[in-house]
Formats: C-alpha cells, structure tokens, sequence
C-alpha cells in the first residue's frame, strides 16, 4: 500500500491507478512529515514536493532522509524549476534519493521499478552529455541548459528519460481510423521535436504514406521491433486484432459515434463500455456537440477522454497537439483549455 503527499500537483496525482492506504494534501514543514509517517508502515511514498516548505532548498531533503526511508519515496519535482537542475540532482543521488521524476508517467515507472544509485546516475550522466551534444549541435529540438543550469525543454522533460513510451492505437467500433490516426499523431509528435516511430501489427496499410518510420510487422515481431527502436521516443502501435497490451504504457480507444457504428457495436457485445470503463476512450471523426457528447457518456456510463473531429490529413491539426499535450506523452503539462469542443472532457 502506497501514501500520496500532494500539493500543487494534488489533480495529476489523482490519476495514478494505485492502491492508497493515506493521502494528505497541503504545505507541511519536514517535522511534520516525519512525525506523521515515521511510525506508519507503507510501501511506497509518491512525494509532490511543493507540499514541503522550502521545498527549493537542498538541505529541506537532508533533514527529510534523516527522518523518513529515502528508497521508499518517489519525488515528483516541478518541470523546468531549480530542482530539474544538475547541480540539485546530483546532490539528491549523494543523499539516497534515487527515485524523482517531473512527470506523472515517470512516477508511474518508478511505482514498477524503482532506481539504483547506478539508475540514478546513468540518469543524470545521460542527460548531461544529450544536452552537451545538442549544444554543439546547435540544436533547439530537444532540452537545453540555460544560464542557471537548468533544465528546460521543448519536446522533453527530465521526467522523460526514465524510458521511452509505448502507445497502442485501437479501433473500437469497426473502422475507427487508427491507421490515420496513428500518422497524424505521428506527425505532430514529430513537430514537436520528439524522434517517433510507428508499427502496425499484421496489416500493409501504413505503407501507402511512404513513410520510413511506419513500418508493417507482424506480431510475433514486436518484441523485436521494440527492441531495435529502442532509442526512439515514442513507438506508436496500431494494435489491429493484436491484443497483447501488457507491453504499452498507455492505450487510445477510438470509437466513430455514429448510430450505425454504436448499434452495431453494442449488439456485438452488449458489456462493452462495462470493459472500457476507465480506458482512454477517444471519439474519431466525431461530429457530435456538446451536449450529444455529454448524452453519449450519461447512457453508456463512460467518460470520454477526448473527441477529434473528421479533419484534413495533408496539413498539421491543432486538435492532435492539444491532445498530445494533455496526454502528457512528452513528459510535460500542458493543460487542455476547456473552451472548445475538442477540450471539454473531464480527465
């Protein structure tokens, strides 16, 4: 069983799909922390530091180990602050504290795996020499230091580097789009600055884009293709029938909510939003409003994750951007104004 000590950042915490024996929220002094969890068994703690005062001085984490186990706690740090620094890191792995991360997915990696002493420095000594290449190179893509040391980033965050993210794409009602789907993302991921590749499994489709990084494989080759792209960012997966899910990290439904394709679907399998429930459900090609959307989610009892409507595949489109943002799939936040259609669904 887990504890949660959350902030700033107490609704992205929200999200994690843990056990959670206590979660307490708000500011509190290390004294306090201590006293409150010294003597209380757990496994792990997911620690959103700006719930500690002077959560930016060094010596607020040398007081916290002193009281309270540092391998039991995963540090959520703010993305882009003095913490995301070098300099403050490297004194953090000489203190015990081997397990931060400034995004939710890395905490979700870190809740599977903690790091080793050696994890942690390979981290930092990764970071170090990517940002020393890209400063030769000239290159603005991926994370640069500015004049204080800091990390900053326009594709990536340090939170990032815990491992590349694996996606799967999966068509739900017949004909969903994933094969389209997959390669605007694919495109707008790329934009942004992120190397992406994209797999689909036991089908020829992706070759008429003429795109060397969307590649045809069957399954019995994943593992392999995994493997060989392993350095890549992203690997987008249009999953077709393929229903080996454990090696994705995340999971995008898609659903075309036209009467034809929903009856259809329901008459099909009549529990199907009973095992969606709680999945990424994205609604492609939809034409639907508002108030049709928020209708669709009361009578099957769901929660729309986003809706993209039918849209022009030759140019770049604002809504695959703000869905990958909101998302999170680069390893920084960028909330989804709900002001439009494409931003109205709750999380």
């Amino acid at each position: 069983m887990n504890v949660v000590v959350s902030n700033k950042f107490q609704d992205d915490l929200l999200n994690l799909d843990i056990d959670i024996i206590k979660s307490i929220t708000g500011e509190y002094r290390v004294d306090e922390l201590v006293e409150i969890f010294k003597n209380f068994f757990y496994s792990k703690m997911i620690l959103d530091v700006t719930a500690l005062k002077n959560y930016d001085n060094i010596e607020t984490y040398k007081n916290l180990v002193a009281g309270l186990d540092a391998s039991k706690i995963l540090f959520l740090l703010p993305s882009g602050s003095k913490l995301c620094t070098y300099s403050f890191l490297s004194n953090f792995v000489k203190m015990g504290c081997y397990n931060f991360t400034s995004n939710i997915d890395g905490i979700k990696y870190l809740l599977k795996k903690s790091n080793t002493k050696e994890d942690a420095e390979k981290i930092l000594s990764n970071s170090m020499a990517s940002l020393e290449s890209k400063r030769k190179n000239n290159s603005t893509s991926y994370d640069n230091e500015d004049d204080s040391g800091r990390f900053v980033s326009s594709g990536q965050s340090f939170g990032s580097l815990y491992k590349k993210k694996i996606i799967g794409i999966k068509n739900v009602t017949d004909n969903a789009g994933a094969t389209t789907f997959t390669y605007l993302l694919k495109k707008e991921i790329k934009s942004m600055g992120s190397k992406v590749v994209c797999f689909e499994i036991n089908k020829s489709d992706f070759s008429l884009f003429n795109d060397k990084d969307m590649i045809s494989i069957r399954d019995d080759e994943l593992d392999f293709k995994i493997d060989e792209y392993r350095k890549y960012d992203i690997i987008l997966i249009d999953l077709n029938k393929c229903n080996d899910l454990d090696k994705m990290d995340d999971v995008i439904y898609l659903i075309e909510p036209s009467i034809v394709k929903l009856n259809r679907l329901v008459r099909d399998d009549r529990d199907i939003f009973i095992k969606l429930k709680g999945k990424k459900i994205v609604l492609n090609m939809c034409l639907l409003d508002e108030k049709d959307i928020s209708d669709f989610e009361y009578e099957a009892n769901t929660k729309i994750f986003y809706s993209i409507p039918p849209v022009n595949d030759r140019i770049r489109n604002s809504q695959f951007s703000d869905f990958i943002r909101k998302c999170n799939y680069l390893g920084y936040e960028t909330k989804v104004e709900d002001k439009s259609i494409f931003g109205l669904f709750r999380r």
